[in-house]
């Protein structure tokens, strides 16, 4: 899919997992939008396809409902005039500065050591410095080195500014938010780039703008050519020069003077040596800066420019993640499988047979359903966890009985989430039959410790169900279900698993 499509694709997914979920986007248009999907894919469509077509449907009944969204979809992504905005800016710039470094008199003299211009090749060649270390050092860690802060606060300039709403405003405001967080790392890279062509091409330009300025005040003035230093000595004067200047000499065929003719070049604040014409030292200047800025950072501007084109075609999507997992699963009409786990408690035939019942009412009757032997309290670590092929959910089975613990509870639930296959989303049972039989009576108890579990599973970002697997049918379970289920879309098992890995 192409950068816009993404940007579809990523609006509807913040709509459709936000919790608590938007008035704008109930699950019954959660529902119209895979159905209206379906019946227009046609066979052997890809999956990226599918997903794009359905957010492309799905838009259509959300974007009147949601003027916000629908103007930020108006707006291109990108505009291509920016880069040549900033190239003109810099163009004019370089062209207004003094890049002969101001005349001394009337007699225009210029101190070759002290023009702008030897600023502008210092500053360019610290620039070439950082992106060789950054380059080395993205290589040497196997990832992308992270911008720096020129690159991040042009990055901002850049960004369209939005205006959100609080996530305290209610309403739509969380699908809002989540949706400028999942695009702004998705579209991290892309910026990035894009930050780093504009940057490249308003340098370029600068300094095409600094070599028409030295020769269009060239044309009107008569600049002479002397050098004057505190410090430096005729010989490290001369060296640096020729160090500098040495490559378009070579390149141009002009002759930089000896030693001797350097040295009488030497001029004495105050005094009224004339110096030597200016001109063979402009055309050098112009030649060096061509060289060693313009050239290179045409270069860079182009290549950036051209992998951002790709990326904007071939726009990467994380389509392990369980949301896009159930849409893969959707268009090629597979059930899903689900892998129960519980922890420290046995549930009996009845509960099971209760629990069968209700995840065949919320996935459907073809669901595959999977329930592994007890881990023992104490055994997150080593109890080995039978994992069925093709398992799209694990859940994890708790008894409310049990005081939720960091260290084995929530240890055990990272666990299961390393074990689960790209793709496959988590979620959390409590079963509340067997502490309901003891402190019915005692709502505020109850309610304690439903805090608690909740507490405990919000800080690995998912959400606690409860239900009561002796009472059979359990009002609200599907919806709870599938609200956390959607809440796992949004984080995404990698979380825990590098949590997990962290440890």
């Amino acid at each position: 899919m192409n950068e816009a499509n993404a940007r579809d694709v990523t609006l509807l997914q913040a709509f459709e997992t936000a919790q608590p979920a938007s008035s704008t986007w109930s699950a019954d248009d959660r529902g119209w939008a895979d159905r209206v999907a379906l019946e227009a894919a046609v066979s052997g469509t890809a999956p990226d396809e599918f997903i794009v077509q359905r957010a492309r449907h799905a838009l259509q009944r959300l974007a009147p409902r949601e003027r916000l969204a629908a103007r930020w979809l108006a707006q291109p992504v990108w505009q291509q005039r920016w880069i040549g905005v900033v190239a003109l800016l810099a163009f004019v710039v370089g062209i207004a500065a003094d890049s002969l470094g101001g005349a001394f008199g009337a007699s225009q003299r210029i101190n070759l050591l002290a023009p702008p211009l030897w600023g502008v090749l210092a500053w360019n060649a610290v620039v070439y410095l950082v992106l060789a270390g950054a380059a080395l050092a993205g290589a040497l860690r196997r990832g992308g080195s992270a911008p720096g802060p020129l690159v991040r606060a042009m990055r901002s300039l850049l960004r369209v500014r939005r205006r959100l709403p609080r996530a305290s405003a209610g309403g739509s405001a969380l699908a809002l938010r989540l949706f400028v967080k999942l695009w702004t790392t998705r579209s991290g890279q892309l910026t990035t780039w894009r930050t780093e062509t504009v940057l490249h091409a308003g340098a370029a330009a600068l300094a095409l703008g600094l070599v028409a300025g030295m020769y269009v005040r060239g044309l009107v003035f008569d600049y002479r050519a002397v050098w004057e230093s505190t410090f430096l000595s005729n010989e490290v004067a001369h060296s640096l020069v020729g160090l500098v200047l040495g490559p378009a000499s070579q390149l141009s065929g002009i002759a930089l003077p000896d030693l001797d003719g350097f040295a009488a070049l030497r001029a004495v604040h105050g005094d009224a040596k004339p110096g030597a014409s200016a001109a063979p030292w402009i055309h050098l200047l112009a030649i060096t800066l061509m060289l060693f800025v313009v050239l290179p950072r045409a270069l860079l501007a182009l290549w950036n420019a051209s992998r951002t084109s790709l990326r904007a075609r071939r726009f990467p999507m994380p389509l392990d993640e369980p949301y896009f997992q159930r849409l893969v699963r959707l268009q090629r009409g597979g059930a899903a499988h689900l892998q129960v786990w519980p922890y420290a408690f046995t549930p009996s035939p009845q509960a099971t047979l209760a629990l069968r019942s209700l995840l065949a009412d919320a996935f459907g009757a073809r669901v595959g359903l999977g329930i592994a032997a007890t881990v023992a309290y104490g055994g997150e670590d080593d109890a080995p966890l039978a994992l069925d092929p093709g398992t799209t959910h694990g859940l994890v089975l708790f008894d409310l009985n049990a005081t939720p613990e960091a260290e084995t509870h929530g240890r055990f639930i990272q666990r299961v989430a390393a074990a689960l296959p790209a793709g496959a989303a988590i979620a959390v049972l409590i079963d509340e039959a067997s502490f309901r039989q003891r402190f019915g009576a005692l709502r505020e108890r109850i309610a304690q410790r439903q805090d608690a579990w909740r507490a405990c599973c919000e800080s690995l970002g998912l959400a606690a169900v409860f239900v009561d697997l002796d009472a059979g049918a359990v009002p609200g379970f599907e919806a709870q279900l599938r609200g956390a289920l959607i809440a796992q879309d949004a984080v995404g098992t990698r979380s825990l698993v590098g949590a997990e890995s962290a440890r």
